[in-house]
């Protein structure tokens, strides 16, 4: 057993153990009571930063009482469906054109009221890849540039991310075009958009279809 003693009197300046009286930061508050009418310093309501852009805060954060504050109205179904329909317009119109040339249409018969169409086995697998391409392309491109395909310009409509309304990043709208088209196009060309719409219409608060909530985004009037 070791027979040292600790040593006597007061630790040397050095000491890194010792424990030192501490000094208020160079910017703190006098002490003394909270004035009147106010939080106390240190409150979790006083922010260093400066108020949010019109466009930020989407959803009124969490706790928020209107789930909407800070944000542009949301574009009504009527005239999402019509942008819809323009950029529908807009990629399969110059599609059923180039499919004559890829030889995709190989019969074409009408037998009562059966409307039926034939494909040829190489011809359609190229024509889908194609058709994929096309609408996923037109719509992620122009959904990360500014937020607007052809359609949503001319309904005053753009699409905005839900956090705080900046325009999607490539991968966002890259994940809503996939969600959006990719289903209808592989194999439910009528229950994929049927129920997108459906979700849209009935959604609450934001009114937001598979696709937007695949992205978290939401879509948005433009102001005038």
């Amino acid at each position: 057993m070791s027979t040292d003693q600790p040593p006597t009197g007061p630790p040397p300046d050095d000491d890194p153990f010792r424990k030192r009286p501490q000094e208020p930061p160079p910017d703190s508050p006098p002490p003394g009571p909270p004035p009147s009418g106010g939080p106390p310093p240190g409150s979790p309501y006083d922010s260093p930063y400066p108020p949010p852009p019109p466009y930020g805060g989407y959803g009124g954060g969490y706790g928020g009482t209107d789930p909407l504050s800070g944000m542009p109205p949301l574009a009504e179904s009527g005239r999402r469906i019509l942008a819809r329909l323009v950029d529908w317009l807009i990629v399969s119109v110059p599609l059923a054109l180039i499919g004559i040339p890829f030889d995709v249409y190989d019969r074409v018969t009408v037998d009562g009221d059966e409307f039926q169409t034939t494909w040829t086995g190489g011809g359609q697998l190229v024509f889908q890849l194609l058709t994929i391409v096309a609408y996923v392309t037109y719509d992620t491109v122009l959904t990360a540039r500014n937020g607007q395909t052809v359609g949503k310009r001319l309904m005053k409509l753009r699409v905005a991310m839900l956090n705080d309304g900046s325009t999607p990043p490539m991968s966002q709208s890259l994940l809503r075009a996939v969600v959006l088209w990719l289903p209808a196009l592989i194999c439910c060309a009528c229950l994929w958009p049927l129920l997108i719409l459906i979700l849209i219409l009935v959604d609450k608060p934001y009114k937001q279809g598979l696709h937007d909530k695949a992205a978290k985004t939401v879509v948005v009037t433009v102001p005038q």
